[in-house]
């Protein structure tokens, strides 16, 4: 018999993201703490550009944000917020949204499944994804489980479960 495996990855569907901008848009146009300070978010380019007049209001925009993309079920680890910073009169965040496993985390990920996880487990770096291996599809589900009992610093994924 075949070996059962699956595909640990990071990734942000960007349809997800998009909504959760522009609900987060539609908020911020239409909330009266938000009138006449110049509040907006938008995508520059790959980044996601928040705008205001003073910082807290930068901030408040940024936690608007934040929750649109929590309703919508995507893990804030995927988003990298920059510090606010004056640019003329306005104050400017901008955030990024992180996909992909990098060499590193792939590696402590590997060694927390080697270390702690079943016996006949293999876990091999494939690019930005890890793929996780072993004959007993239970020792996969142990692994799913005690994956998600750790705290990482990046949002992880489990898919192409065979």
């Amino acid at each position: 018999m075949a070996d059962s495996s699956f595909d640990i990855v990071s990734k942000v569907e960007r349809q997800e993201v998009d909504n959760a901008l522009n609900q987060a848009a539609k908020e911020i146009s239409q909330r009266y703490d938000f009138k006449g300070v110049g509040a907006s978010i938008s995508w520059s380019g790959e980044k996601i550009l928040m705008e205001a007049n003073s910082e807290d209001r930068v901030n408040a925009v940024l936690d608007v944000f934040q929750s649109k993309l929590v309703k919508r079920g995507i893990s804030l680890k995927a988003l990298d917020a920059g510090e606010p910073q004056l640019s003329g009169k306005e104050y400017k965040i901008f955030a990024s949204i992180e996909e992909g496993i990098s060499q590193d985390n792939a590696k402590k990920v590997a060694k927390i499944i080697r270390d702690e996880g079943p016996k006949g487990v293999k876990a091999q770096v494939q690019g930005e994804e890890l793929r996780v291996s072993s004959k007993s599809r239970d020792d996969l589900q142990t692994i799913i489980a005690l994956l998600k009992g750790k705290d990482f610093d990046f949002a992880l994924q489990f898919v192409n479960y065979r």
